[in-house]
């Protein structure tokens, strides 16, 4: 759980799995140091790498852990300014191998895609330009958060204003150039200010 008023990351351990009646608390990763308004966090496939979007410093910070998943072990390795494109990041995601990254928010109300020609190494990426836009400001127009079905044929924007989840169809995966909107489904009777999503593995 990323945290904007402790400015960290705080671990959990679950004794059932994806069970969170049996979540307890591990420890914590301050990230203050390098973002003091973290928004998004994501890992890459194996957890030896943690990514934290934050709109201080309009940016994505690396971190690198020494064990798989244990923030304790984690350490600053870099930063990718993303202001040019999003001056209020709050939403991250890769696709599978890592060799694309999406990031949301306030500012833009869309998605930006960034190609990486390292895989999960934010120094490597790059923008496009417009072809690699693609706004969801008629669904949403605070975008917090991203996901993706696991093919990448299907993208989940979360949203502060509706209170909603907005699903779109991709024709050609990870390509949010070819993302269309399908459906909506509210979460304001449980939530009027959501900020993080994700699916199970099977969905």
């Amino acid at each position: 759980i990323l945290g904007d008023t402790g400015n960290d990351v705080n671990e959990y351990s679950l004794s059932s799995a994806f069970d969170v009646s049996t979540a307890s608390y591990v420890q914590t990763f301050a990230v203050g140091s390098q973002e003091t308004n973290p928004q998004g966090i994501v890992f890459n496939n194996d957890g030896t790498k943690m990514y934290i979007t934050g709109y201080n410093g309009d940016d994505v910070n690396e971190y690198s852990l020494s064990t798989a998943f244990d923030v304790s072990t984690a350490s600053y390795v870099q930063r990718f300014l993303v202001s040019s494109q999003e001056a209020i990041p709050s939403g991250i995601i890769f696709n599978n191998d890592g060799t694309k990254m999406f990031i949301t928010g306030w500012s833009g109300d869309d998605v930006n895609e960034y190609s990486l020609s390292t895989a999960f190494d934010v120094s490597s990426a790059s923008f496009a330009g417009n072809s690699e836009r693609f706004s969801v400001a008629t669904q949403e127009t605070t975008p917090s958060a991203i996901t993706f079905n696991n093919d990448g044929t299907k993208m989940y924007i979360l949203g502060d204003t509706g209170n909603d989840v907005n699903e779109y169809s991709l024709s050609s995966a990870f390509d949010v150039s070819t993302a269309s909107y399908v459906q909506t489904f509210a979460v304001g009777s449980q939530e009027t200010n959501p900020q993080g999503i994700v699916f199970n593995n099977d969905g």
